[in-house]
Order: structure tokens, then C-alpha cells, then sequence
């Protein structure tokens, strides 16, 4: 009776981990070619704001690759992951001295690429567990393995939290600076980035000191990565 019961629970937990691989595979696989007009991230803010009483409108419209300004692409590579090119999901560089300085007693960084953000903003959920990153892990393999390197940095950039409902860039960069995304500027670009990832309680069009020399940092690491041509090496 036991050993029966033992083996339906396999076969269910069997059965279960192979739809959801299937699911994942043809969500991405579907998202490589279709616009991404939401995500969980926009979804969980929604949620929080009917729980809070607070209800916020979602601002975000879809841009293609080629509506996105190229100082915007270079500076969010600039500023979040300047191995973006080259690695596959996992900067194992930024990754081996996050730990070596939390092992010096150092404050434990972050060390994530723009492949796990763009896993993380349109699949999953904010805040940190074991589960979370497993799955993150998961769909970053997927993305990367299913997607060009173009496409993560057009979905990251479409998808992106930038104000409490202000999702993407063409939103960011109306919502700061009046202008489409197309249009934006260096300087306004380094100052959308310098806000990532987390950009709540943060002002583009008003930066603290804080921002406003990170932005700085920003732009100095742009001309040092030899500007927009750096963009040729996604393809």
C-alpha cells in the first residue's frame, strides 16, 4: 500500500517537474519574438497597492530595439553588467568577489547580471529566498541559451522598474525627462541607469548627490567601453 502510494507520488511529482519545464521552455521561446506588454514584477506591484489602499496605474509601452536610444543600452551595460557580451547568464567574475568580500567582512553585493534581472522582472517576484533564485537560475539558462543577446537587453530595457508604476524606458525616459526613449541623451541615459536596480525613492530628474556621481561614474565607464560601437559585439 505504501510502496503503491510512493509510486502515484513520483509519478505526479514526475509529471508536475515536466509541464513546468514545458511551460518555461514555450513562455520563452514565445517571448523571444513577441512584445512583452507586462511582467510578475508589474503584477506584484499592482497587488501591493490594492493591499496597501493605494492603487497605482502601471505606465509602460513596448519599443523595439531600434526605438531604444543606443546611450540608454550602453549605459545600463555600463552601469549593471559590463561582461554582458561575453558571459552566459552568470558573471562568475562579479560572483567570485562578492564572496570574497563577504568573507573579508565586507557587506554581502549584489552580483547580477542583466540575463538574471530580465529572468527575475518578467517570470518571478521581488524579495530574496532560496526558491526565488533557483528559479531565477533556471530561466536565466533558458533565456540565454533560447535568446540573442539583443533581445535580453530589449526586453530588460522594456520591462525595467524606474518609479513606483513606471516600467520600461520609453515610460522612464517620459516620466523624467519628456522626451521618447529614442531620444534620450548621455547624460539623461547615465542618470536612468545610475537609479538601477532599484530605483524607487530615487529621482533621475532631480539626483541626489548620490546618483548624480554615480551618473557620472556612468558616463566615464561608457567612453572607456569605446561608446556605441561596443553596442556590435550583442550580435
Amino acid at each position: 500500500m505504501l510502496a503503491d502510494w510512493l509510486r502515484r507520488l513520483t509519478r505526479m511529482l514526475l509529471l508536475a517537474l515536466l509541464g513546468f519545464v514545458a511551460v518555461s521552455v514555450l513562455l520563452v521561446l514565445l517571448f523571444r519574438v513577441v512584445p512583452v506588454f507586462g511582467s510578475m514584477v508589474m503584477v506584484e506591484r499592482k497587488v501591493q497597492s490594492w493591499i496597501a489602499g493605494e492603487p497605482i496605474a502601471i505606465e509602460q509601452q513596448w519599443r523595439p530595439w531600434e526605438a531604444l536610444s543606443d546611450h540608454a543600452k550602453l549605459a545600463v551595460i555600463a552601469a549593471e553588467d559590463q561582461r554582458f557580451p561575453a558571459h552566459r547568464g552568470f558573471d562568475l567574475v562579479e560572483l567570485r568577489r562578492a564572496w570574497e568580500a563577504s568573507r573579508n567582512g565586507g557587506r554581502l553585493r549584489g552580483a547580477s547580471t542583466l540575463s538574471q534581472q530580465t529572468a527575475k522582472n518578467l517570470f518571478l517576484w521581488t524579495g530574496r529566498s532560496w526558491v526565488r533564485k533557483g528559479l531565477e537560475a533556471w530561466f536565466t539558462l533558458l533565456i540565454e541559451a533560447l535568446w540573442p543577446k539583443e533581445r535580453i537587453l530589449e526586453v530588460y530595457l522594456n520591462i525595467a522598474e524606474w518609479d513606483s508604476g513606471v516600467f520600461g524606458l520609453e515610460a522612464a525616459a517620459r516620466h523624467y525627462f519628456g522626451v521618447s526613449a529614442a531620444r534620450l541623451t548621455p547624460h539623461q541615459a547615465s542618470l536612468l541607469a545610475a537609479i538601477l536596480p532599484n530605483p524607487r525613492g530615487r529621482d533621475a530628474a532631480r539626483p541626489s548627490a548620490e546618483v548624480a556621481q554615480r551618473a557620472s561614474w556612468i558616463r566615464q565607464q561608457m567612453r572607456n567601453l569605446g561608446g556605441a560601437a561596443y553596442l556590435e559585439r550583442l550580435y
